[in-house]
């Protein structure tokens, strides 16, 4: 039924199709493949106007489909991947959980990046947690692997490669543009609104506290990539 059709639903489908239409024009040399992919793009885009309804920055269809096409390539890197990020698990000698308000959103959520060009992850880890929070970490090791867009911190796919880190120095000094605010939580008082808690509390409050589990990821839909989860 209509009514079970999520947007974040919509929204992961819309970047499905499109994933698959440009990685088909990454490929191809026919035009009337390029043509038929361009038109699939174009269904695309209508899906992601419906998910995007009533947000201030939402293009039109025209504009999802330039977007999509303004960085297309050719053969391999042609080929659409989700984008990377890290995430930083830091704590303290008190057992709490490092965390910055999004100035973009006012949610709260640990320290989280985009991967840069030349840096390795645990480097842009170090980087990010620096320039956001004032806090110089060293990263213990990788504790998790997140879909973003299933999480909901992102509206475009990526993957989150979430490290659990020691502080090492520095004080907190939240970043002016990026961050509303920053501070030290127990998992009995995150802030109002922590983002995703329900996923990631367990797993990251456990390795602050020492228990060395496996790595934490997202669990399979039934079926696989279909299921609403």
């Amino acid at each position: 039924m209509m009514s079970d059709v999520t947007e974040k639903m919509l929204r992961r489908w819309a970047e499905a199709l499109a994933g698959v239409a440009r990685t088909g024009l990454g490929f191809t040399d026919s035009q009337f493949e390029r043509e038929r992919y361009e038109e699939v793009l174009h269904i695309a885009a209508d899906i992601k106007t419906a998910a995007e309804e009533g947000r201030g920055d939402r293009l039109d269809v025209d504009g999802y489909v330039t977007e999509w096409l303004a960085d297309q390539g050719r053969g391999v890197p042609g080929y659409v991947t989700p984008k990377v990020a890290v995430g930083a698990a830091v704590g303290n000698e008190r057992g709490e959980l490092l965390l910055i308000q999004r100035a973009d959103s006012g949610v709260w959520l640990y320290p989280t990046g985009w991967c840069d060009v030349g840096y390795s992850a645990p480097e842009v880890v170090v980087k990010e947690v620096l320039e956001e929070t004032g806090i110089a970490v060293e990263p213990v090791r990788l504790i998790g692997v997140l879909d973003g867009m299933r999480l909901g911190v992102s509206r475009i796919p990526l993957y989150s490669l979430v490290f659990h880190c020691r502080v090492v120095g520095g004080e907190l000094t939240p970043h002016p543009l990026e961050t509303l605010d920053v501070g030290w939580f127990s998992r009995d008082a995150l802030p109002s609104p922590t983002l995703g808690a329900e996923r990631w509390a367990d797993p990251i409050f456990a390795a602050i506290d020492g228990d060395q589990r496996d790595v934490f990821y997202d669990d399979l839909r039934r079926p696989v990539w279909r299921g609403q989860s």
